[in-house]
Order: structure tokens, then C-alpha cells, then sequence
């Protein structure tokens, strides 16, 4: 079982306010990765990592 502070695909993006499906072209282009992938193939996201990323500070 994941970590609690994992989050699935969509509440990442929406986290980011992009879709799932932008999210998930992010990792297919190589500009993200997901914490982990689970055997499924679902992905786990921190988004605080998430963020540094792509480049999006914090909420203060």
C-alpha cells in the first residue's frame, strides 16, 4: 500500500488545476515522473515533488 502522502493521477491534477489527462501526457513526454507506478499501472504522485517538477512554487 502506498504512503499517505501519495495521491493518485487525478487529485494531482487537480492539485495543479490541469487535467488527468494533461498529467498523464506530462509523464508520456517525459517531463514528469510519478513517485511510483503500482503494479496496475496507476501512478502515485507527492505533489510538493510533483511541483518542483514542473516548476510551480508552493502556496505560501
Amino acid at each position: 500500500m502506498p504512503p499517505s502522502d501519495l495521491v493518485s493521477t487525478p487529485e494531482a491534477a487537480k492539485a495543479l488545476g490541469v487535467s488527468s489527462r494533461t498529467l498523464q501526457r506530462y509523464v508520456k513526454g517525459g517531463l514528469v515522473t510519478p513517485e511510483i507506478t503500482l503494479p496496475s499501472g496507476q501512478y502515485r504522485w507527492n505533489v510538493a515533488k510533483l511541483r518542483r517538477q514542473i516548476g510551480i512554487a508552493e502556496d505560501a
